[in-house]
């Protein structure tokens, strides 16, 4: 059984698109940030970073329970541990890996910036909101780019897409139309589509903040 510490973000929802789809059994532990519960020392103990979503992986063969924090090595953890969704060869397996860096590096950031500024500074900024939605405008311009002919980010659907998935499901809070992107439009609505993410964002507490599946 896997504890999955939870609350309905982008990067939580990367966890559960994953075990959804991997059909792992796992449960929900909320952890409501809208009331500083990431900060509490019992949470800490497992995130050091005190930022969601991190998991407990209690192994049947063991009496050990690991613990993992952040979502981009929490996908890769998983995806070692059940053999799926990261390739094993090295040239197919490093183009997952970039991607995957790319949305946490990049995309994952930039979004909730835009996020922030957009919708919950306390006062309106524009030179913070005209950074942060331009940068994220060309990201989705990279991923456009990416996904021109092809169904997902690498050869199959992997970990990348899981991780991009969830920021591009708020692109309407990023000031994004996917009209503008076609291709990840295509993309996006193919991955809405499979019941695993159906599935996925069906688990969990509800935030008042947060969207649900926008189908376009």
């Amino acid at each position: 059984m896997i504890d999955v510490y939870f609350w309905p973000t982008p990067n939580c929802y990367k966890v559960t698109l994953f075990l959804e789809e991997a059909g792992i059994p796992y449960r929900i532990i909320a952890v409501d940030i809208g009331q500083g519960a990431q900060f509490r020392s019992e949470f800490s103990a497992i995130s050091p970073n005190s930022r969601i979503p991190a998991i407990v992986d209690h192994l049947e063969e063991d009496v050990t329970a690991i613990p993992i924090f952040e979502s981009g090595a929490i996908l890769v953890y998983l995806a070692e541990k059940i053999g799926r969704f990261l390739p094993e060869e090295t040239s197919e397996r490093t183009v997952v890996m970039q991607w995957l860096f790319w949305q946490v590096g990049g995309l994952g950031p930039m979004a909730g910036q835009a996020h922030h500024f957009r919708h919950y500074a306390p006062e309106l900024i524009p030179y913070a909101v005209d950074r942060y939605t331009t940068e994220v405008t060309r990201l989705y311009g990279v991923l456009d780019r990416r996904l021109d002919g092809r169904g997902f980010l690498a050869d199959g659907y992997s970990i990348a897409d899981m991780a991009v998935f969830p920021w591009v499901n708020r692109y309407a809070k990023q000031g994004q139309d996917l009209a503008r992107f076609p291709n990840v439009a295509r993309w996006f609505r193919s991955i809405s589509e499979r019941p695993a993410t159906n599935s996925a964002y069906r688990t969990g507490p509800v935030d008042p903040r947060s969207s649900v599946i926008a189908v376009v």
